[in-house]
């Protein structure tokens, strides 16, 4: 994977992060794109990248032209786009008889719309070359439902039937996608959670942990080897054991 370039969206949140600095420490030339590239959160970001180089872009995943921008603009500066990953994502939770419009439509402008702006703009570059990974974050609840969750449960289900139909689509011009389908992770977002409830997550995990973001960023990377040419349209559950199927 030395010097491949790779953008990936939600680059600052905490699994992104862990997905840039994976990438960077096996050679990767990344672009970190996030929404709210605050002074404080780069900062926080560049010092967990042991001195690797990764340059940060400020990006709505919602603003198709922003999108085409920041692909346009890796091609200029780096020559070739290799990886994309598509990690940025957000939740609105309500229970469905409480739920907005907009809290719904939030949900699936970041969530899907995002991923196909991203895509829609990378797959040209990648196909002409005859080269491409794309890893697009799922997560176990468009595998399995959640309570209070059917905005990001519909989107992350409907991200992985993207990935499928893609995957048919860009097989034959040396391009796999893949999805990545995350359990709970330890990260800022699961800190939150009360105790008590935290616990009981914990204990309904086969593995009796929360994931690490390092787990799915060696995912991620595994999925962007050039030795993973043959695993695509595939989703690869990263959940300690909590939902299996075939």
């Amino acid at each position: 994977m030395n010097q491949r370039v790779a953008v990936v969206s939600g680059g600052l949140g905490g699994l992104g992060t862990a997905i840039c600095q994976a990438l960077a420490a096996r050679g990767c030339r990344v672009v970190a794109a996030d929404a709210h590239p605050s002074e404080a959160r780069i900062s926080a970001f560049r010092s967990s990248l042991d001195g690797h180089p990764v340059d940060v872009a400020e990006l709505d995943v919602t603003d198709a032209s922003a999108c085409d921008a920041l692909i346009s603009d890796t091609l200029a500066r780096h020559g070739s786009l290799d990886i994309l990953v598509n990690a940025a994502g957000i939740i609105r939770d309500a229970t469905l008889r409480k739920m907005s419009s907009e809290q719904w439509h939030s949900v699936l402008r970041v969530n899907l719309d995002g991923v196909f702006n991203l895509c829609r703009a990378a797959i040209a570059p990648m196909t002409e070359r005859g080269y491409g990974r794309i890893v697009n974050i799922s997560s176990v609840n468009g595998q399995s439902g959640q309570f209070g969750q059917t905005n990001y449960s519909a989107a992350k289900a409907g991200l992985h039937g993207f990935t499928m139909a893609l995957a048919k689509e860009a097989a034959r011009k040396g391009v796999t996608v893949n999805s990545v389908a995350p359990g709970y992770i330890d990260t800022e977002m699961t800190r939150s959670i009360r105790e008590d409830i935290r616990a009981g997550i914990v204990a309904s995990i086969p593995v009796g942990r929360m994931g690490r973001p390092t787990d799915i960023a060696r995912t991620v990377c595994f999925l962007c080897e050039d030795d993973a040419d043959y695993i695509t349209g595939a989703l690869i559950p990263v959940n300690g054991g909590m939902f299996t199927s075939f």
